[in-house]
């Protein structure tokens, strides 16, 4: 089973450049790679985005959830699903 489906590699293709200051994947291939090394993950929802920052040891207390969800790791899918990919 595939961790990351075709729309997850689409959204991290077309707005990497909010991680990234240049292209580090140019199709879906090389995109499942990257994340893979990376070990990007894929949540659920914004609860368990705040949840994995919490577990990772990372300071969100007082972060309101547009800050979260606008913090340059976080991509929203659009199904309120979320990857995490940490650069």
């Amino acid at each position: 089973m595939r961790v990351y489906d075709d729309q997850v590699l689409d959204v991290f293709l077309k707005k990497q450049g909010q991680l990234f200051d240049e292209r580090v994947a140019e199709t879906r291939e090389e995109a499942e790679e990257f994340l893979e090394d990376c070990m990007a993950v894929v949540v659920d929802s914004l609860k368990e985005v705040l949840e994995y920052f919490d577990e990772a040891g990372m300071d969100i207390e007082g972060a309101g959830e547009e800050e979260i969800r606008n913090a340059s790791e976080v991509f929203e899918i659009g199904d309120g699903r979320y990857l995490i990919v940490e650069g």
